[in-house]
């Protein structure tokens, strides 16, 4: 190693800057909490905006993104089997019950995330990658996630977006180290402080796999070097948008930061106008009849000697000045309401608003997350499903699978939204016919089986028990010609001709090849 972890991060730290200094002015206009400025203590005080626009609508965002990517009692991923499991499979009853045990293995890990306290950290995250566009996930050794800001990690990528090291600081208490450590810190700093930096480096070699070790005071932390495989690496680092040729990502409040300075100077002005316009001050004429100390002395209702012209109310004459600024904070508030998919912005003006027209209008934005939707699946929804498989499997509460025969696929965010268009597509599809041919044609040609399948499909639906095969349709329907035979004819006559029909189904089977029937 000719390199220590804080010589990395020191070479690293100077592009880190640049993006810690946009962070805090996208989180003084949103969360000032998220990154406040440096020195800032936890008695100091937080810049307080004029507008809770910024804050409302990343806390929006960030649910509604925490639901999209990880809902509740559903799995977000799904283990899909390979072609060539699929074609060496004697039989669907075989890849039925394979289904069957993915499925069972898909709750066993989703129970372990929830376990991991994951929703909390996820939520905390999706605000930062809004604010920062940046993030990092780490799973320390006692199995919990916990969550890690741009101001304390680093991170080098090759040209080809791959990672190549990873450095996390922290501040630990020098008494929890071993005296090693501490005899190490001493001879740095000739005095033994109570407070220590720690870093954590993850470097990657040749092969592909990480070394992670930690580092203080310059010396290596003992038992602290581990070896893993990329997709075991306990660190997710997150980007909200892909920058090329940069090592991190950008935020969405950094592309509407213009929107959200001007909506905030505007607002303060209005706020400080209003209040100077909300002021009540009386003015008396010097020279008319009517005293100043008349007035003030007077109670309510009082008569006193006086003339009406005297006396003035002292008003701002600025309400067409007010009404420019406030048609100019409409615009922007509806541009950050469509940006940040507040419900507001979706639904229009007007008495008559149908909830087709706002459902469409909110997919329509939805949709506008595509990009976003395939960064998070690809850098946050797929490593950490592998994360949790790798940690399982090595606490031997999950069933090893051969390598390469399935893989897990992610079916939230972007998927979802692909599904709800062949959703609305079919719909149309049926309606359509339905309307152009009428509802005979439906019946017709439109083969049901085939539409609750793609149906079922489109909503993400296991049809296993939900829909009726066709063994049972044929069965049950001739039940029912029975059951209409019997209330028909009789229940003798109908057992009556299913005994003939029995015993010509025994004498056929009795006669053999060749031989003469009665009337031959």
């Amino acid at each position: 190693m000719d390199y220590s972890a804080k010589e990395k991060w020191n070479r690293l730290d100077g592009e880190r800057s640049s993006y810690v200094l946009r962070a805090r002015k996208c989180s003084e206009l949103t969360l000032p909490y998220m990154y406040p400025a440096a020195g800032t203590g936890s008695a100091s005080a937080l810049p307080t905006p004029y507008n809770s626009l910024g804050a409302r609508g990343v806390n929006n965002l960030a649910a509604k993104l925490l639901l999209s990517l990880l809902p509740p009692n559903t799995p977000f991923f799904r283990f899909t089997i390979n072609r060539e499991t699929i074609r060496a499979a004697e039989s669907a009853d075989l890849l039925g019950e394979l289904d069957y045990a993915f499925s069972e293995m898909e709750k066993e890990i989703m129970d372990e995330i929830e376990s991991m306290q994951t929703r909390p950290i996820m939520y905390e995250a999706m605000r930062h990658l809004l604010i920062s566009g940046n993030g990092l996930i780490e799973l320390t050794p006692k199995g919990k996630w916990r969550f890690r800001g741009l101001e304390s990690y680093v991170v080098e990528r090759d040209p080809s977006d791959n990672i190549i090291h990873i450095v996390t600081k922290e501040v630990s208490d020098l008494a929890v180290l071993s005296p090693e450590i501490r005899a190490a810190v001493y001879m740095e700093s000739g005095d033994v402080a109570r407070e220590v930096d720690v870093y954590t480096i993850a470097c990657r070699q040749e092969s592909g796999k990480f070394d992670v070790w930690q580092e203080v005071a310059g010396c290596e932390v003992a038992d602290s070097r581990s070896t893993y495989a990329a997709e075991d690496l306990p660190y997710v680092v997150l980007r909200w948008n892909r920058v090329s040729s940069e090592d991190y990502g950008r935020g969405l409040v950094e592309e509407y930061l213009g929107d959200l300075i001007s909506l905030e100077g505007l607002t303060r002005s209005i706020v400080e106008a209003s209040m100077a316009a909300s002021r009540m001050l009386f003015l008396v004429n010097p020279n008319g009849l009517t005293q100043a100390r008349t007035l003030q002395d007077a109670p309510n209702g009082a008569i006193r000697e006086g003339i009406a012209d005297d006396v003035s109310v002292l008003q701002v004459e600025k309400y067409q000045d007010f009404r420019v600024a406030l048609d100019t904070m409409d615009g922007i508030k509806d541009r950050l309401g469509y940006a940040f998919l507040l419900n507001t912005a979706v639904q229009r003006g007007g008495e008559r608003v149908t909830a087709t027209e706002v459902r469409a209008m909110i997919s329509e934005l939805e949709s506008s997350l595509g990009g976003v939707f395939a960064t998070l699946s690809e850098e946050l929804s797929q490593p950490l499903v592998l994360i949790v498989m790798g940690q399982m499997l090595r606490k031997k509460k999950l069933r090893k699978m051969p390598k390469g025969m399935v893989r897990p696929v992610i079916v939230t965010g972007l998927d979802a939204l692909g599904r709800g268009q062949d959703l609305q597509k079919l719909d149309a599809f049926v309606v359509g016919v339905k309307d152009s041919l009428g509802p005979q044609a439906l019946v017709q040609y439109i083969n049901v089986q085939g539409y609750l399948t793609k149906r079922a499909s489109a909503l993400g639906l296991d049809l296993n028990g939900l829909v009726k095969s066709q063994e049972q349709i044929q069965q049950e329907s001739q039940q029912a010609q029975q059951q209409a035979s019997i209330e028909k004819l009789g229940p003798s006559v109908v057992q009556g001709g299913a005994k003939l029909m029995q015993a010509q189904m025994q004498q056929g089977q009795q006669m053999q090849p060749g031989a003469m029937t009665p009337n031959g």
